[in-house]
């Protein structure tokens, strides 16, 4: 590559993040980071009637949060400032005049009402009304009203808009990344508007004058903005700028079924859409922070949606994912979301947490449960971490250690025999006279007196078990014993006999 790679993630604060645009951001970022390139954020907010208070600190709080924070933003090394579109509308008029004077553009003052009626009329006909080549110059348009009374409607008040006038008759050959050759006809093309009468461009100019402006290199972004990629490139031809290199993005898929991924789906299916949790006066929605996950897993499973490596090799640090992610190995087809598979990094990511760590995210949940405790918090999440795909199933998993049994497991208390009573008073006067109260003495001296007695093993164990713990469920039987001390395992298994 011959100039410096330059990319950008270029959201509308239009709403929380959705999971698609934070791949999006994330692919931009590897990119930028393979190629020892830059990754900036901009902040597209010409649409001020869709403009959400918060949403661009959502945006900026999210990618934080995921490790993926870019390079060049808003307050942060403006090098091609501002990065915040609404505060560049100065800019973006000048560039809508000078395709005015070239003739790429002209003026539109058609009413809504007037468009409105043009539309129901070709309904009427059984047509699509487009406007474009074949009926610009029938339209209320400088193409067809003289420059001097083009000039005096403007300078009257009048509304307009200035729309592209896309070429007639001409076969677009565009090349994509990942979709290679792409045809389109410039015949079938509407003429976008550009520029509103209010001093605000719309999307596509400034999309593109700011892309320019900025060095944009490559421009990674999702399927949907396929349809604009003939009028973006036009646009660099009409400037006569160098364009830079396109890649679009396969679509998120819905777990079951066809179609994009949408926060339905993860309503209806009890997963997030969005990485930060995003409240509004209707309610909450949730978000893979809150829910538990990892950054290190959301990042790892978002990369593998619609890209890979060309191994078996699924999990991935960031760094790695940066040395390795080639747009070459993007996917065309759309990558189905798999909320268990997602749960699934999470499990490794816990896994590859410190025990410290756990046991500080732990807290606040035992507070909540009302848990005071001087048991070895750190050991218990040794013990069951294994176990979780998340923090917040700790408790379920470990509620015993904390709390001795109110009830037993109807199931398992199949296991309580005639003779069991019996044998755990055994078990209990063989407790009492351990000294060294470690796992692996308390299982030695117990299995001993098993072998000793000719006691079987299931005659024991499973009671034992079930005193403790309420189910045959949990840790390795004699840690669960270690952690909760003589005296409770004591407690509980008299309290056994008793409740049997």
């Amino acid at each position: 590559m011959s100039k410096q790679v330059r990319v950008r993630f270029a959201p509308s604060p239009t709403g929380p993040l959705h999971i698609g645009g934070v791949r999006t951001a994330l692919f931009n970022y590897l990119f930028a980071k393979k190629n020892n390139g830059v990754f900036y954020l901009r902040i597209e907010d010409t649409d001020q009637n869709r403009f959400v208070p918060g949403a661009e600190a959502y945006i900026m709080e999210a990618l934080e949060w995921l490790g993926i924070a870019p390079s060049e933003t808003v307050g942060k090394n403006e090098k091609f400032g501002p990065y915040r579109q609404s505060e560049r509308k100065e800019i973006y008029k000048q560039y809508a005049d000078q395709l005015i004077n070239s003739g790429w553009a002209y003026y539109a003052f058609d009413t809504a009402e007037a468009l409105d009626a043009h539309r129901k009329q070709h309904e009427a006909e059984g047509k699509t009304f487009i406007y474009n080549w074949h009926n610009r110059e029938k339209l209320d348009t400088s193409l067809v009203i003289s420059k001097e009374e083009t000039e005096k409607r403007i300078a009257a008040g009048e509304d307009y808009v200035i729309r592209f006038k896309t070429p007639v008759n001409e076969t677009l050959h565009l090349q994509d990344i990942i979709r290679g050759d792409i045809k389109f006809e410039t015949n079938l093309l509407d003429d976008k508007v550009l520029f509103k009468s209010d001093g605000m461009p719309t999307y596509h100019l400034a999309n593109i004058v700011d892309d320019h402006l900025m060095e944009t290199s490559h421009v990674i972004r999702g399927e949907e903005w396929l349809p604009s990629m003939p009028l973006h490139s036009l646009l660099y031809k009409a400037f006569g700028w160098e364009a830079p290199e396109f890649a679009h993005l396969p679509l998120i898929l819905k777990p079951i079924g066809n179609g994009k991924l949408s926060k339905r789906d993860g309503d209806k299916m009890g997963f997030p859409v969005f990485p930060l949790e995003w409240k509004t006066e209707e309610g909450i929605s949730s978000g893979y922070r809150e829910k538990g996950f990892f950054p290190e897993a959301v990042v790892n499973f978002l990369a593998l949606l619609g890209w890979n490596d060309g191994t078996e090799q699924e999990i991935f640090s960031l760094a790695e994912l940066a040395e390795k992610f080639d747009l070459n190995r993007v996917h065309k087809a759309g990558a189905k979301f798999d909320p268990e598979k997602n749960k699934w990094f999470n499990h490794h990511y816990l896994q590859e947490q410190t025990n410290e760590s756990l046991a500080k995210a732990f807290a606040p949940i035992l507070v909540e449960n009302g848990i005071s405790t001087s048991l070895d918090v750190l050991k218990i999440v040794s013990l069951i971490k294994e176990r979780a795909n998340f923090v917040s199933e700790f408790w379920e998993l470990s509620d015993y250690f904390f709390v001795a049994p109110t009830s037993y497991d109807e199931k398992a208390s199949k296991n309580w025999k005639e003779e069991t009573p019996n044998l755990m008073q055994q078990l209990i006067s063989v407790i009492e006279n351990i000294g060294d109260f470690t796992s692996v003495t308390i299982e030695t001296i117990v299995k001993d007196w098993m072998t000793k007695n000719e006691i079987g093993m299931g005659k024991v164990m499973q009671p034992f078990r079930l005193s403790l713990v309420g189910a045959l469920k949990g840790p390795h039987l004699f840690d669960i014993v270690e952690v909760i001390g003589k005296e409770e395992t004591i407690k509980r298994l008299e309290k056994a006999i008793a409740t049997f």
